[in-house]
Formats: structure tokens, sequence, C-alpha cells
């Protein structure tokens, strides 16, 4: 057996011709479904970008526990799992967040790793003169104008490298045995920068400065500086799309597809303009952004240009894999193998839990969506943790005096955990800044999400169904009281 990973950030389901979209060009995402399971019922965990990533080792929820942040000690590896079973691991990527604090223990769960440079706010190339920024809307950073300096032709961007890389590994690869790839893209993630030919693939009437890279936050936009956005993220999308059809053009020449298992995922989707919204995690979790394109190719069975209709998670792809070669996951893991699903449709849970450290926790049964805001100010947030750090620092001295060991949980292997304030201003991992109100959706009747319901059967049965999977994941019992969950426990 040899299986592929291939990552894309920031993948958005809406914008993918197999998910009815008429508006983007992606010819090979449609080729993909065609020779793949697509799954029409996945669902993000842990978000956003490296609690998703923690979730693709574990197989289990983080987001109740703890931020953004490394691979805790106790935390069982998939990839590192795989190694120690004599399955070699690679890994590729330019997701920049990897090499920074927060996420500086992923990559060294592989046998080897590559990593390109450049990307969003990579501390990249060295210039002491700040560059001057051009006239535009949204974000600019200094060091994302320093790096876009480098990157002049479109051999030289950092999907054009990743695919190098992992076509090179391919290459080097493709008559071994046992083997893993991990091959992630941190686009079609903001900034929105494609190489021209792509941007020229979505002829419109904009004339305004550069925007390529919204502000997290609501639409202040006119309507057609929004389109010129959405227009720039399908720009790089169908640049995706493009390298995506290089990998499978070597699939189909090598005979790879006989033996190979293939899996493209992501972890996220993004808001570009609706509900008023740009981005992500300053916001309610919305199905944009929560409702993930999944595809799955298993060569023990064969199956291609099929759906599947079962609730599905990311969580469920490390035991996923593990299963395709052979292994059992560990005790602690809590996603289900999906070789059945691929089989069978055959279902997997009731449920689905989402949302990020600190904010709304919310639920799906595939028809209705719940989410679920605190009821209470008063009650505690901790990160529990043996690993303090935030995305891009360390934990700082005023959290570090808030904190007390704590004995731990059913998955942190008998050892104790430190216990630490989360801050209630809104820094660190947080959400705490906005709060908005409890709502239930009805996707059927409202796929959109624009106008919640009231069902006091339907909420009582999510309220009970969310406080079932928190327990089954130890979650903590403070979470409980600022959720106004305590009679379920």
């Amino acid at each position: 057996m040899r299986a592929i990973m291939l990552l894309f950030d920031t993948l958005n389901r809406r914008m993918l011709s197999p998910y009815g979209c008429s508006e983007t060009i992606t010819p090979n995402f449609m080729r993909l479904a065609k020779h793949s399971v697509t799954f029409d019922n996945c669902y993000a965990g842990s978000l956003p970008c490296m609690p998703a990533r923690r979730e693709l080792h574990t197989g289990r929820y983080n987001f109740l526990h703890r931020g953004w942040g490394p691979l805790e000690p106790f935390d069982d590896s998939m990839p590192e799992m795989l190694r120690e079973h004599g399955v070699y691991t690679h890994m590729i990527s330019d997701h920049q967040h990897y090499w920074e604090d927060g996420g500086a223990t992923y990559h060294q769960r592989y046998d080897s790793w590559e990593i390109v440079r450049g990307q969003e706010g990579d501390h990249w190339k060295g210039q002491v003169k700040p560059p001057k920024l051009p006239e535009h809307l949204g974000r600019s950073w200094r060091q994302d104008e320093v790096n876009r300096c480098y990157i002049d032709c479109e051999e030289k961007h950092p999907l054009a490298q990743v695919f190098r890389l992992g076509l090179e590994f391919l290459e080097n690869n493709k008559t071994e045995d046992q083997w893993f790839l991990h091959w992630e893209c941190f686009d079609p993630h903001e900034p929105f920068w494609a190489a021209e030919k792509y941007q020229n693939m979505y002829p419109h009437l904009y004339s305004g400065p550069r925007f390529d890279w919204p502000e997290y936050g609501p639409v202040r936009e006119t309507p057609e500086q929004v389109e010129h956005c959405r227009m720039q993220y399908a720009s790089l999308l169908t640049m995706c799309d493009a390298y995506l059809g290089r990998f499978m053009d070597f699939m189909d020449e090598n005979d790879m597809w006989k033996d190979t298992m293939v899996i493209v995922n992501t972890d996220h989707g993004f808001l570009l303009g609706e509900h008023d919204l740009w981005a992500k995690s300053v916001h309610p979790w919305y199905n944009e952004t929560a409702h993930l394109p999944m595809f799955i190719w298993d060569p023990r069975h064969g199956i291609s240009n099929e759906r599947r209709k079962a609730l599905v998670q990311n969580i469920d792809v490390p035991i996923t894999l593990l299963r395709a070669f052979g292994l059992e996951p560990s005790k602690d893991m809590m996603g289900y193998d999906l070789e059945q699903v691929i089989v069978k449709d055959r279902k997997v849970r009731d449920c689905a839990l989402f949302g990020m450290y600190g904010a709304q926790v919310n639920i799906t049964d595939g028809r209705y969506v719940y989410m679920r805001s605190p009821v209470t100010r008063e009650a505690p947030l901790y990160q529990y943790t043996q690993m303090p750090t935030h995305m891009r620092c360390r934990f700082s001295m005023e959290e570090m005096r808030t904190l007390e060991l704590h004995p731990g949980f059913s998955f942190t292997k008998g050892t104790p955990v430190m216990r630490i304030r989360g801050m209630e201003d809104g820094s660190g991992d947080t959400s705490l800044r906005e709060h908005p109100p409890t709502v239930l959706f009805d996707l059927t009747e409202d796929p959109c999400q624009t106008t919640p319901i009231k069902d006091q059967i339907t909420e009582r049965r999510m309220i009970r169904q969310m406080a079932k999977l928190m327990k089954a994941n130890d979650a903590p019992a403070e979470q409980y009281v600022r959720l106004g969950l305590e009679t379920y426990v």
C-alpha cells in the first residue's frame, strides 16, 4: 500500500465544480471526482489551521481543551505511528505555520520533510529598508511585500514548487511500496495571489487598487470590490486545479492508481462576502467555512465517480490511513475508518462537533446545524497543555502566572498538564471578542443559513447530542458551565 494525502488550505467546497459551482474553472477537481468517491457531508472539527492539523495526526477533537498549538507529548501522531511500523513517511509543505512556535512539533513526526518558503507573512527574505506598500484594499503586510519581490514568475510561486517537489518524490519512489506522502499546499489561502494567466481567465470590470487579502471582519467594500476579491480567489483556485491536473497526469502515466490511496482534503473554507463577512475565526463557523470538500480513491475497492452521504470528519482520516496500512488506531483516537463509507455509504456517526477554542461549540447531524454560544461570562476558560505556545509566540508571563497543575485527562496518558487561564480580552487563540447568539439552522430548507429557526424539540435533541460528544471527548468541567450544560454532565 502507498498513500497520498494532498491537502489544499482554504479550499471552498461551494467554489468547486464537483459540488455544483459553475462560476469557477476547476476541470481537474471534476476529473478527480470522476476517479474517486466524493463526500457530500464532510465537516471540520477543530478550527482553524493548526488545530485542524492536530486532528489529522491524532484523530480526535482538540478545541475543547486548547487553542492553536503544537502536538503535545501525549498525542498519538498518525504519521509517527506509520513510521514506527515500517511505513516511510514524507511531508512537503509551504504552510509557514509549521515553522512557527505554534506548529513546531508536527514536521518532525515524519521520516523526512521538505519546506517551501515565501507564503503570506513567512519570515523569509531579509530586507532592512521597509518596502513601499502599494495602494490596496484589505491587508498588505511588510514581509509579504518583501517575499513577493522574489517570486517573479510562476515557476517560483510556492504552489508550483510544492508540486515540483511532490512530483519529484513520486518519480523517485513510484516503484517502492509502503510509503505515505503528506503533500500540502498553502493555496488557495489568502492572499489570493495567482500567476497572471490564471487571473486573466476571470475577466471583470474593476479599476481599483489591489485587493487580494481581505480583512477578517464585516464587508465594508462596494459590490464591485467584493466581486474582484472573489475573482482573485477564483484565479488562485484555478491555479491549484491546474497543478492538481499535473499530479493526476502522473498517476495516469505511471499506473499508480492500482495500488496508491489518494485523499484530497482541506482544513476549512473562507467567507467571501457571504453573511456580509470576510474570512474566518472571528465569526461563527457557518457552512461556508465548516462544511468541507473531500475526495478519496481507495485502490482496494476501485470505486470511482460515486458520492457518499454519510457524515464524516477530518478526525476520520488518520484512522482510515492507519487501517489501510494494516495498523490499529490508538485507544485515544475518536474518528472512524471510512472504508465502509466508501464501499457501502455506511453511517459512522449520528452527529459531529466542530468549533474553535473559546468560541461557539457547534454540532450537526447533516440536516440541522446548532451553534451554541456561552451563556455566561463568569465561567473560566482554560488552556490545558504541556506545550505553552500560541501561533507565533510563547505564552505571555501574564498567562503563565495563572498556571496550575491539572491531573490530566483520559487521553494524556496518565500525565498532568498545565491549566492556564484563557485571556478574556480575545487575545491569544480565542474568539471571545464576538458574542453571536445561539442559533439553529435547517439546512434542507435554508442551505445558506440566512434564517435561524425555533424548534425546541430539535434543539433539545442537539443539546443532548452535544453533551454526549463532549463527555466522550472528556471535555473540561468548565466547558459545560460556560455553555449552560451542567445538567448534562
